[in-house]
Order: C-alpha cells, then sequence, then structure tokens
C-alpha cells in the first residue's frame, strides 16, 4: 500500500496522511456494494425519503465543521464553502420530495391490454469525482441515485480525501445501510481496474477532458452506461444594450468565486465593440476590490487555488496570452505571499489563438474579447471545442432567446450567472461531455427504461369475437 499526504493550500503544510486501499479491501467494498444494491433496490420511495431528509439534516447540523474541512483541503473562502454544504442539503430535500413522482410507471397507449414505462436501477454506480466542489459534485449525483435505488462508490480527487470521508459519514449517520455509499481511497490510476470490475453498473465523472476520455475509454470497453461532465470555456456576452453595471459585478463573480476554479465559470468575457471599454472599465474595479487572503477570514472573497502546479499553468497560460499581444489590465502572480495564491487578473485584447482564448483557464483569470457585433459575438463563443454553459447580456428579451438557439452550450443564463440547480438538467455538448446531472434528467440516466407490454388486446379480442356472432 502506498500513502499520500493532503496539503493546505493557503499555507503549504501537510494536513494528513492516508493509505491507499489494498486490492482485498476494495474487493470487500465492492462485494458489500454489491450486496447493499440486492437490498436497496426492493426499498420503498418513503425509506429512501426519510434517509435522505436525514442526510439534509445532518448537513445543515454539522455545515460549520463540514465547510472548515472544505476550506482547509482545496482552499475555498469559508462562506463560499458554507453555501455549498447548504446547497448540498437542499439537493438531498428536492429529491427526497420528488424521485418518486420522478420514476413513477409512464401508461403508453399501444396494442397491448396494458403498456408502461418502468425505471429500475442499474446497480452500483462508480463516481469520479474533482476537488473544485468536494462536496456539491458529490450530492448532485448521490441524492438523485440513492433516491433511485442504486447504491455508489466514490474515488475522490486524493487532495480532498477527509472530504470523501467525511461526505461517507454523511450517510452513514443519515441511516444509509453499509454498502450504500462507500469512499475507496485509490490514485486515479487504479480506476480503470474498477470500471473493469463486473461488479460496477455505470460511471459518472465531473473532471478534465482527459480523464472523459479515459473514463470513456474504460466504459466503452466494458459496455457500461457514462456519464461525463467535463471542462467548459463559458462564454459571456455583453451586447451594446445590457446593463453593463449590472453586467460587470456579475462577470467579477462568476469569473473569480472559487478562485476561479470552476467548470461553468465565466471565462471568455465577449463583448459588442460600442460597450467594450465601459465594461472593461466596471470589470477591473470589480476585480480589484476583491480580498485575497486567508480562505478562513470571512472577507475574503479570493482564497488559494488548490495545488501549486494549477497556479503555475494558469500563471502561463496568461504569460503567453499577453506575449502574444494582449494586455494584463489588473492581477496576476504575487511572488510575496505563501500559498497557491494568484491574483485576480483581467486580460483584454485577447483573441482566438491564444491559449486564454482557445484553452479552459481554471483559476483566476479573465480573457476580455472585442466583437464588432452580436453575430460575431455568438461566432466567437462557438469558436471553442467546449460548450457546458453560457451567459447572454441584453435588454430585449426575444433577442436574447433566439441568439441562445444558436449558442453551442449545454446552457444559456440570459442576465444572469450560470449556476447549477436541482430543479434544472446540467451538462454540456462537444468536449464538456454528454449526459445530463440534476433535474428529472439526471435521476433517469442511471435507470433501466424498461418497457411492460401485457397481451393481448381484450378489445381487439372483444370486437373480433363480435363480428363472427
Amino acid at each position: 500500500m502506498s500513502t499520500f499526504r493532503t496539503i493546505d493550500p493557503a499555507t503549504e503544510r501537510p494536513i494528513e496522511t492516508f493509505e491507499t486501499f489494498s486490492p482485498e479491501r476494495i474487493d470487500a467494498l465492492l462485494e458489500r456494494a454489491r450486496a447493499a444494491f440486492a437490498a436497496a433496490r426492493e426499498t420503498t420511495f418513503a425509506d429512501r425519503r426519510a434517509r435522505m431528509q436525514n442526510a439534509a439534516r445532518y448537513l445543515r447540523e454539522h455545515a460549520g465543521e463540514l465547510a472548515a474541512i472544505i476550506t482547509r483541503e482545496m482552499g475555498k473562502p469559508v462562506t463560499e464553502a458554507e453555501g455549498e454544504i447548504a446547497k448540498c442539503a437542499t439537493c438531498c430535500d428536492y429529491y427526497a420530495a420528488n424521485a418518486e413522482a420522478m420514476l413513477a410507471d409512464e401508461p403508453v397507449m399501444s396494442n397491448a391490454t396494458e403498456s408502461y414505462i418502468a425505471y429500475q436501477p442499474l446497480g452500483v454506480v462508480l463516481a469520479v469525482m474533482p476537488w473544485n466542489f468536494p462536496f456539491w459534485q458529490v450530492f448532485r449525483f448521490a441524492a438523485p441515485a440513492l433516491m433511485a435505488g442504486n447504491v455508489a462508490v466514490l474515488k475522490h480527487a486524493t487532495n480532498v480525501t477527509r472530504c470523501a470521508l467525511e461526505i461517507e459519514r454523511v450517510f452513514a449517520a443519515a441511516n444509509f445501510p453499509p454498502g450504500a455509499f462507500s469512499t475507496v481511497i485509490v490514485p486515479g490510476s487504479e480506476v480503470a481496474k474498477l470500471i473493469d470490475d463486473p461488479r460496477i453498473a455505470a460511471v459518472t465523472l465531473t473532471g478534465s477532458e482527459a480523464a472523459g476520455v479515459a473514463v470513456a475509454g474504460a466504459a466503452g470497453r466494458n459496455l457500461k452506461k457514462t456519464v461525463l461532465e467535463l471542462g467548459g470555456s463559458d462564454a459571456f456576452i455583453v451586447l451594446a444594450d445590457a446593463d453593463i453595471d449590472a453586467a460587470a459585478l456579475t462577470a467579477a463573480k462568476s469569473r473569480f468565486q472559487n478562485a476561479g476554479q470552476s467548470c461553468i465559470a465565466a471565462k471568455r468575457f465577449i463583448v459588442e465593440a460600442p460597450v467594450y471599454d465601459a465594461f472593461v472599465e466596471r470589470f477591473v474595479a470589480a476585480a480589484r476590490v476583491l480580498v485575497v487572503g486567508d480562505p478562513a477570514g470571512r472577507t475574503t472573497n479570493v482564497g488559494p487555488m488548490a495545488r501549486g502546479d494549477l497556479r503555475d499553468e494558469l500563471a502561463q497560460m496568461v504569460d503567453v496570452t499577453v506575449a502574444g499581444g494582449a494586455q494584463l489590465a489588473t492581477g496576476g502572480r504575487n511572488g510575496h505571499r505563501v500559498g497557491y495564491f494568484y491574483d485576480p487578473a483581467v486580460v483584454v485584447g485577447v483573441r482566438p489563438g491564444m491559449p486564454l482564448f482557445d484553452e479552459e483557464s481554471f483559476g483566476p483569470a479573465a480573457a476580455v474579447v472585442r466583437a464588432r457585433d452580436a453575430d460575431e459575438a455568438i461566432a466567437l463563443a462557438n469558436d471553442s471545442k467546449y460548450g457546458l454553459g453560457g451567459n447572454l447580456w441584453t435588454r430585449d428579451i426575444e433577442r436574447a432567446k433566439a441568439l441562445a438557439r444558436r449558442l453551442e452550450s449545454g446552457a444559456v443564463f440570459v442576465n444572469g450567472m450560470t449556476a447549477s440547480d436541482p430543479r434544472l438538467p446540467f451538462g454540456g455538448v462537444k468536449r464538456s461531455g454528454y449526459g445530463r446531472e440534476l433535474s428529472y434528467y439526471g435521476i433517469r440516466e442511471f435507470m433501466n427504461v424498461q418497457t411492460v407490454w401485457i397481451g393481448p388486446d381484450t378489445t381487439v379480442l372483444t370486437a373480433h369475437t363480435a363480428s363472427a356472432e
């Protein structure tokens, strides 16, 4: 067995040391999960509902201590971490209240006496999850999956291992039976072996494009269902008739919350020429007033990035973009502070072909792009291999609806910040992945959509008999 340490990104000091699971321990965990599914699929929605409500209650009662773990392991400002825990509780409540209706049998008229669509759980679902929203990205999968009668095995990012173990504790405290939700501690290189195991029925991944390709390949070889939520380079389009003040404030929040480490954060700010200068001025001003510092401080807006290598990669992207002709309007690397900090950066004059336009920038750096008109803004937005989310700012709502249909993305938020919501489906197109989380679309992803046909059609038989007589 190997060991690894988690590191506090604000201080660069070790936190804890963990041992990876042995093959024997992994085998026992998967066998327990298999047995748990055999029981879980027979439980009633009422039983599952009570347990999921217990989970929501536990999250709220322990929000402070759970948020502190998030902050320490990956550097999220504590106020944002508290909000993440609250959102997880809301997700649990939402699926506790709605799962039964979402998965109810659906009658269908056919040539049968009776026919209907039924939803049956698939089994043990492997969840491969990232560190940037270490609780939320797990719960937005786990709440619907467990309410549907599936069971879950979590392979979390190693730098948030304590978060992973605490999530397992949440479900145990909520009275979910042993094996219904388990955490397996292994390096990423071991994921393919887990997917190969016949006790794993399906896989969900939130992560990088490269991780998605690897997981999809392994699952494909085993003919197992996958849902992939991958990277994004979301466009934030500001048209000439937009409320520039509101757009700039939302732009700063969207780009710099969680130190810019979000798949659906706005990353490319595409601004129509007549309001370009005004938007840049307000956006830069909003970035400069953000408080960068100790993520445990309640006035901090931007904490450190989660790892030093990620901070260095972002700095290189900015440096190469500026060397290519863009201008750094504010922010950038601060070499005088302990921790993996990067001051919120706004880079203007960005064009296609530059790293901040072409690649996913995962950190507090914003790329501002000038567009001649709305048509060019849409073309620039679509000039990306990604298609997760996006924003559109204009006072003309009917025009916004028409333009939204032209955007190649899984979501379009008009005059507001892109965010996931349990009531709305979440996912992307192109290299941002496939499948959907949340809403009733999400809960049905890991179900056997089963056709039930009962015959013969007695109406036809009766009519035939009557005509014969």
